[in-house]
């Protein structure tokens, strides 16, 4: 992308059956463009050790020693993952849930046209009819506007550079939740410059610390409870209502919900306040999730609120220790695992010295906080993104070179 190119805002539009385009743009139906070509089936079974990526509705599923077609390439979600659209880099292999595009004309730039069939969204194409699956026919009535070929390389360019620090971004986001990982492993279990270590039931620990059931440091230790719903007059009220969508969401502190209660619906049934900078951790479903209420809060049943004794144990520490917990191991085998409050509260686990437990947790917190700031930067780039796309595809904001 030439460093003297600016934008600007198009001033110079004609009127076309799609709304206003560029005067010098033209309006083209993708079958026009395009055609969309079935993928072919390829089960695991068949699949040889090879670097040919393996491509299915929602992305690349395995790899194989042989492409079908050769990159670079778009995919679309046929069934399945129906009108998503995918990307690929190199010779690829198609699978039979997919159409695969090849283009009609020589004016056409591949990786514009990707741009373009993602702001279309055809996701929404299929809803309208009864047979699941993406009709080609419904894809190629499409229309949209057409810049010309080198308008479309320059926009291509932009979106792409944009993808890439994307793609680095979500690069250093692995690698540094992968040090996290062993590094809660590490100071969970070995903790800050110990020498000597002992024998326990749940393994070798610092010699130090003690082993306590978890019930001996909790202050209480409850499940929640859901008001009866037919009562209009137990909910919209001030009272925070977690359910575990909740607490998935939240990541690691809760600071709102999606649904609250009124004090009449607390008081008539099985919920309570929970204070703030509790432990609140699921037994059914998403079982192990957990998080800090940064807020007074109540729960439903699948939730436990966890108040720890603040004079022997730190609410931070046991936050991470409780992520690093298989807890599924310790789960009741009915329809589906579920823990219980009882379960929970005859665990046995290690207590560091309280200052070690805040150095741990000081420790693995500013881990998260670079976690948080690099998933801010990639939620900016995307809003970038999704904004360039917008005006840039649309022709509201042109590209010129300076003179």
């Amino acid at each position: 992308m030439a460093d003297n190119l600016v934008f600007y805002k198009e001033t110079e539009f004609k009127d076309t059956e799609i709304g206003k385009i560029p005067k010098e743009w033209e309006i083209v139906k993708l079958g026009n463009i395009i055609s969309l070509e079935y993928g072919k089936g390829l089960p695991q079974s068949d699949r040889l050790e090879g670097d040919i990526p393996v491509v299915g509705s929602n992305g690349i599923v395995g790899f194989h020693n042989m492409a079908l077609t050769k990159g670079p390439g778009i995919v679309i979600g046929r069934k399945g993952t129906i009108g998503a659209v995918s990307w690929i880099d190199k010779d690829y292999w198609p699978i039979d849930t997919t159409y695969y595009v090849k283009t009609k004309r020589s004016d056409i730039f591949l990786r514009w046209l990707f741009y373009v069939l993602l702001l279309i969204d055809l996701t929404k194409l299929h809803l309208a009819d009864v047979v699941p699956g993406l009709k080609r026919e419904l894809v190629y009535s499409q229309k949209l506007p057409l810049p010309p070929f080198s308008e479309q390389q320059q926009i291509a360019s932009i979106l792409s550079t944009i993808d890439e620090a994307i793609q680095k971004t979500d690069e250093v986001i692995a690698k540094t939740e992968r040090l996290k990982k062993g590094m809660m492993q590490e100071l969970l279990t070995k903790g800050i410059g110990h020498k000597e270590f002992k024998d326990t039931e749940i393994g070798k620990i610092p010699k130090e610390w003690e082993i306590v059931r978890f019930q001996e440091i909790c202050e209480k230790l409850k499940s929640g409870g859901t008001p009866s719903t037919k009562k209009p007059q137990y909910y919209n009220g001030d009272i925070l209502f977690v359910k575990i969508e909740d607490i998935t969401n939240a990541r690691k502190y809760l600071y709102s919900t999606s649904t609250t209660i009124t004090k009449e619906g607390l008081n008539n049934s099985t919920a309570w306040l929970i204070p703030k900078n509790s432990l609140l951790l699921a037994i059914y479903g998403s079982l192990g999730s957990v998080a800090i209420n940064r807020i007074e809060v109540s729960t439903n049943q699948a939730i436990l609120g966890i108040v720890l004794k603040r004079e022997r144990a730190e609410t931070e520490f046991f936050y991470y220790l409780f992520s690093n917990l298989n807890l599924k191991k310790f789960a009741k085998q009915t329809t589906q695992a579920n823990l219980t409050a009882d379960i929970i509260r005859k665990l046995y686990v290690p207590l560091p010295p309280l200052p070690e437990q805040q150095q741990i947790a000081s420790i693995l917190l500013a881990v998260d906080n670079k976690l948080e700031l690099l998933r801010k930067e990639r939620t900016k780039l995307e809003t970038l993104k999704k904004g360039f796309m917008d005006e840039l595809l649309t022709g509201k904001i042109r590209m010129g070179v300076r003179s």
